[in-house]
């Protein structure tokens, strides 16, 4: 089972998800608390750290994670600080019992990265697509409105219609009818 690691932290953070299984693997470190003692108050090893995009509240305890744990960064850009390894777009990449596919997803941030897994029905959609139709925001560094509407379109073209599952990098994970959000993201992006 997917775990929030962040739930119910008072700081400034994304979420950190937890993937347990034959590849345990955390999604996005989180930032500004201390992810490694819930990591450590789980049975599961961890195997590695992927990395949605590489803005702060994201990153900010990946340091601590790889040298708690020795373990190595997946990430789109390995010239972003801590990422070992480069996922290309459409590069399929194991996290916990489940193949994801790598979607590289600009628009909030150059190297952005979504992972879908079909056979899991799960969404790692990060700062693209939010509960209830939200979506990125664009006035960043490199964030770019046009490119998020491509990128959201995307997603929506790619995932089943019975998306079981979407955990995004901020705010709640959805769990019931998970493709109705993407769609909802897709239209309201239009405007």
């Amino acid at each position: 089972m997917v775990t929030n690691l962040s739930a119910g932290v008072d700081a400034f953070t994304s979420n950190a998800f937890l993937v347990p299984g034959e590849r345990t693997v955390l999604v996005d470190t989180g930032a500004n608390f201390d992810v490694v003692s819930g990591i450590r108050q789980r049975p599961e090893r961890l195997d590695a750290v992927v990395v949605t995009h590489p803005h702060p509240d994201h990153v900010g305890n990946l340091d601590a994670v790889k040298q708690a744990f020795g373990v190595d960064a997946w990430g789109f850009d390995a010239s972003n600080d801590g990422v070992d390894h480069e996922l290309d777009d459409g590069e399929t990449v194991t996290l916990g019992d489940h193949e994801y596919e790598a979607l590289h997803t600009p628009g909030h941030e150059p190297h952005h990265l979504c992972f879908y897994s079909a056979d899991a029905g799960v969404l790692f959609s990060a700062d693209l697509i939010f509960q209830n139709g939200s979506f990125g925001r664009t006035d960043l560094p490199g964030g770019d409105r046009r490119t998020l509407r491509e990128s959201i379109e995307r997603v929506r073209d790619t995932v089943d219609d019975d998306l079981h599952a979407m955990h995004p990098g901020h705010g709640p994970s959805v769990t019931e009818d998970a493709y109705a959000d993407v769609e909802l993201a897709a239209r309201t992006a239009q405007f």
